[in-house]
This record gives structure tokens, C-alpha cells and sequence, in this order.
């Protein structure tokens, strides 16, 4: 209904152009709306007029046209708009004048799939680090899967930086290596002295090729690439691609799998949320929280891969529910460990909320306003430490959560201190979640036949992952196996806010600021 609501918003402030909102039950909880591209931006700005939010866009080069896809998301409600292509000379006016969070998404498709975005004010390649011609387009469904690349690929040179003049002004060239074990991204930083005046990241460095691997896969081969799109996410996207496959072949999964998917949900959580929280007092050289949480950290993982039979929880999930089952004493083990990990985190979080040195590094460091966040489209633990709550498991419940009470955190500051906060109260969180659905475990199976959809059947899969709205699109082809599969990391909302935080701090404080952030390279360079 929420949905049905928002599409007649939309259509209300477009009475010129002819928009009919019709369900398709592998696209919901969204409404569709089809309109022309020409009426692309027009939707867009009324969208925008009406205070949505952009999600996620991407393009589907269907046999005999291509479809372009557009999710915009109000108060919970979902509304996927689309619009048919040429593939011969596929066009579409940008939508990232009004929504700065399109930005780079539109660039990435220009460069995989040759898509001109009409009126955007960034041409730079995106992801083309000279290991295809620019008139090559990857994604395109001719290309083969390993393409052509040269025997030597050149060296990404030459990147058209922003530039900012003046005498005093220096720029300061970091990665795409790293002494640390991180992955490859740029920054390139402006300053005056040790005070940065812009940043601007260049990343892509190992794409990967996610979106070409995933065509021909059957469901099971699918799920095994989705829980590889980001490592440090892999219940979050794997939950994600099942609920899309799912949804597109009507498949009703048990009550006791959808549970445990919960439970395997919220331990990633914590566990992501243990290492950042200690990787963030290391950074600022307080090397006490980060060894204690660290040792937290891997007693869970160790307990994980014991009950779970990964230390990341890797391939835990398939089509149609859970590949492991837990028993009483399981259950009663995990609830032992979540009342100790309660008893070890009181102190540890009463020492991080009342040290002056740490406080003097954190609290007002790497401020993100609101206005910024909510304009980027901020998710997760970033847009809750800066005032944004919108979470999928409260606004938008699937199950097991649409039976939970779930507490959002939420703090104004938008400084590292307020991120910090925030993954320590979602710990929380999650421990709660966890002991209210190992107390109620529903009896019966944890998977159920899984029977592949026709061809052309689609579905969206929409998960609160540890970083916030994670997403996917899958549609069909012949024989079960998938024809397109788009994920959408929420982590590419992460780097532009870094960008826009770190003026004003000292270069010093980037690696804080960075690890409190903590955008996915992998959820980016697919």
C-alpha cells in the first residue's frame, strides 16, 4: 500500500506524462512504472520534488532491446521505474544533476555497457583503467567473457584529476597500493600544509568482471558468485540474490530458513562491527581496544565457522533456504556467547566513551552533515551517525524481521566518534535480534525444492546488510539459467561522502576517517 501510495505521488506531479503503476510479483516490494526516455529526467526531478531517495540503477540488454532500470525508495516505499533502449545507440538523460548519488553509478554503465547519459557533468571513464579500448563496452552481450585485453595492459595514467591552484597548494598522491593488507583505490589529495582542501578517490583497480560471470549460471552457481561480490558482506548479498531468485520463481521459503538467515544476517553485523570499532581506535594509535576487539572479533568468527561451517559465513544460503541447521545445543552456545560478548563489551565501551586522547582524535573529526548525507544517499551505520534512520528491517520488513522489533541508532554528530557509537549500539542490536529468534526458532525444514522460473521471469531482492540496503536484480534466460544479474553494494555511497568529510581535517586524520567510513572496494569494482 505504501508503495501503491508513492507511485500516485509520482504520478499526481506528472500529470503530462502518461505513467500507469502496475505489481509484478518478482519486483516487490515495488511498484513499476513504465515511461519514455524521454520522460526519464522528468520522473527523476518529480521524484526528487518529492523528497525520494535514489537507489540503485542499472541496464539490461534484453535480446531485442535493452531495458534501463531506476529505483527510487520514500519512507519505505519502493517504486522501479523503466524505460526501453536502443541498443543500437542506447541514450538516456542523466539523472545525476538531481541526484548526486547517480553519479558514478551512470559512469560505471557508460563504461561497461556504452549507455550515454545525456547532461552529465562527469565524462571521465569510470572503470576503463586501459585494459579495454574505449570504444570496447565489456557488458555488452557480443563481448566475450574474457574480452581482449593487450598482451600488456598500460599503466592507468594520465587520469584527468581535479586540479586546485594556487602557491601554497600541494597534492599529495596515495595508493592505488598500499602498504597495508587493503585493496587497491587512489586518493588524491589537495592541500595547504597538513590540511586537506578536496580529496577525490579513483577506484575500479580490480574489477572483476561480477555482472558478464553471472550469465548462463544456474541459481546454484549464482549464489556462489553473489556471496563473492564483497567478502566482508557475503550473507547480505547472497540473501539478496536469493530473495530475487526467489521472488521471480515464486518460491516460498520455510519459516525456519528465513529465521536463520536473520541469525546469520546479524552475526556478519557483528562481526564486521567488532573489527571496525577496533580498527578505528588503531588507527589513532589506541592499540589496547583495537587488540580486544580484535580477539572478540575472531573468537566469533572461530564460533561461526564451528556452527556455521565458515569463519565469513561463505555459501551459508541457497536457492530456497539454509544449507546448515542448528540444534539445541547449538542455540544454547550462541546464546552463551552472546550474554559474554555483553558482559566483555560493557567496560570496553565505557573506556572508548570516556578516554580523553581517543576523544580528542575522534569527536569532531571527519564531520558529514546530514544535507550531505541525505544528497549522497548515505546507508547504514555512515547516514545513522549524521541523522538518517532508514533501515530495510524497520521501514521496509521482510521476514524474519517483519516479526522483530527492531531499535535504530541514531546520532547527529556525523563525526568518527558518532560512527563509532553507532556500530557499538548495533552490536547491540543484533544481540537482541539474535536472542529473540534462537527463543522462537519455528520447527520444520530449512530449504525447500527449488524449481528454476521460466524464461524472462525477474526479481528484486532488497536486504538490510551491515552497511545498509543491499541489492539485486536477476532476470531469467532459457533453461533456468540467468540472463542478467545487477548487485548494488551500499558501500558505493561511502566514497563520495569521504570525499566530501575530509576537508577541513589534516591529512593525519584520513586513515580515521577512511576506516570509519569503510566504503567496499569490492562492492564497487565488480
Amino acid at each position: 500500500m505504501m508503495a501503491q501510495a508513492f507511485a500516485e505521488r509520482l504520478r499526481t506531479a506528472l500529470p503530462a506524462v502518461a505513467l500507469t503503476p502496475r505489481t509484478e510479483s518478482g519486483l516487490m516490494p515495488a511498484m513499476v512504472i513504465t515511461v519514455a526516455a524521454d520522460d526519464w529526467a522528468a520522473l527523476g526531478a518529480a521524484a526528487h520534488g518529492l523528497g525520494a531517495r535514489w537507489s540503485a540503477c542499472w541496464v539490461d540488454p534484453e535480446p531485442d532491446h535493452w531495458r534501463a532500470w531506476v529505483l527510487y525508495e520514500q519512507g519505505g516505499a519502493y517504486v522501479l521505474a523503466q524505460t526501453v533502449l536502443d541498443p543500437r545507440a542506447p541514450r538516456l538523460p542523466s539523472l545525476t544533476p538531481v541526484f548526486a548519488a547517480a553519479d558514478r553509478p551512470e559512469r560505471a554503465i557508460h563504461d561497461l555497457l556504452g549507455v550515454v547519459f545525456e547532461g552529465h557533468p562527469d565524462t571521465r571513464r569510470w572503470l576503463r583503467h586501459q585494459a579495454w579500448r574505449a570504444e570496447t563496452h565489456p557488458l555488452q552481450p557480443e563481448q566475450p567473457l574474457a574480452g581482449a585485453p593487450p598482451a600488456r595492459t598500460p599503466a592507468d595514467v594520465g587520469y584527468p584529476f581535479r586540479r586546485m591552484a594556487g602557491d601554497a597548494v600541494h597534492e599529495v598522491a596515495v595508493g592505488p597500493i598500499h602498504a597495508g593488507t587493503i585493496e587497491p583505490g587512489h586518493f588524491r589529495f589537495a592541500t595547504v600544509g597538513e590540511q586537506a582542501l578536496t580529496l577525490e578517490t579513483r577506484l575500479g583497480y580490480t574489477h572483476r568482471g561480477v555482472e558478464k560471470l553471472a550469465v548462463g549460471r544456474d541459481a546454484a552457481g549464482l549464489l556462489r558468485l553473489a556471496a563473492r561480490v564483497s567478502g566482508d558482506s557475503t550473507v547480505a548479498h547472497a540473501w539478496a540474490a536469493c530473495m530475487a531468485i526467489e521472488r521471480a520463481a515464486g518460491c516460498a521459503v520455510p519459516p525456519r530458513a528465513l529465521a536463520l538467515r536473520g541469525l546469520l544476517a546479524e552475526r556478519e553485523r557483528v562481526a564486521n562491527h567488532l573489527g571496525d570499532v577496533g580498527a578505528i581506535a588503531g588507527d589513532v594509535g589506541f592499540s589496547f581496544a583495537q587488540m580486544q576487539f580484535g580477539a572478540l572479533r575472531e573468537r566469533w568468527q572461530r564460533r561461526s565457522a564451528e556452527r556455521f561451517g565458515h569463519r565469513l559465513l561463505m555459501d551459508t544460503l541457497c536457492a530456497g533456504g539454509v544449507r546448515t541447521d542448528i540444534d539445541l545445543e547449538g542455540t544454547r552456545a550462541l546464546l552463551q556467547d552472546h550474554a559474554r560478548l555483553r558482559a566483555e563489551l560493557a567496560p570496553l565501551t565505557a573506556i572508548l566513551l570516556d578516554h580523553p586522547s581517543l576523544e580528542d582524535r575522534l569527536v569532531g573529526t571527519g564531520v558529514l552533515s546530514a544535507a550531505d548525507a541525505q544528497v549522497l544517499g548515505c546507508l547504514g551505520y555512515l547516514g545513522r551517525a549524521s541523522g538518517l534512520t532508514f533501515d530495510l528491517r524497520r521501514d521496509a520488513p521482510y521476514p524474519p524481521y517483519d516479526r522483530l522489533p527492531v531499535r535504530v541508532p541514531r546520532y547527529d554528530s556525523g563525526d568518527v566518534a558518532a560512527r563509532m557509537r553507532v556500530r557499538l549500539d548495533e552490536i547491540g542490536v543484533a544481540l537482541e535480534l539474535m536472542d529473540t529468534l534462537l527463543a522462537a526458532l519455528p520447527p520444520g525444514p530449512v530449504s525447500t525444492h527449488w524449481e528454476a522460473p521460466p524464461a524472462g521471469a525477474r526479481g528484486l531482492g532488497l536486504v538490510e546488510g551491515w552497511r545498509g540496503e543491499t541489492l539485486a536484480f536477476v532476470r531469467f534466460g532459457a533453461d533456468g539459467r540467468v540472463a542478467r544479474y545487477a548487485p548494488r553494494d551500499p558501500g558505493v555511497f561511502a566514497w563520495p561522502a569521504l570525499e566530501r568529510l575530509l576537508p577541513g581535517n589534516i591529512i593525519p586524520d584520513f586513515p580515521v576517517c577512511n576506516k570509519s567510513v569503510n566504503g567496499a572496494y569490492a562492492g564497487c569494482d565488480l
